[in-house]
């Protein structure tokens, strides 16, 4: 199977909702390794790694979020595949 890495910018009502919670939830009953973090702005970024059928449900959940979230957009940047993470996690 083929490995994929993906860096993502959600924006919308995306603090305060639980949003990394959910997500490293999600991630990690996909079997995908990286990390989520709240920025500045008020948007969200993340960065998935793992085979590429389970990075993109990742994305594609950031579309519609947790309960409580409005995503208005999501920037997808797919880069190489590093394999640099073994696990998901909320950084801050």
């Amino acid at each position: 199977m083929a490995k994929a890495r993906a860096k993502l910018i959600i924006k919308g009502i995306v603090q305060g909702v639980s949003f990394r919670y959910y997500t490293q939830r999600e991630a990690r009953k996909g079997g995908v390794a990286g990390w989520v973090r709240n920025l500045p702005d008020g948007s969200v970024a993340a960065l998935f790694e793992g085979e590429e059928e389970d990075v993109e449900a990742m994305i594609q959940w950031c579309r519609q979020g947790p309960p409580g979230a409005r995503v208005t957009e999501v920037i997808v940047q797919p880069e190489e595949y590093q394999g640099e993470f073994q696990s998901f996690s909320v950084t801050f």
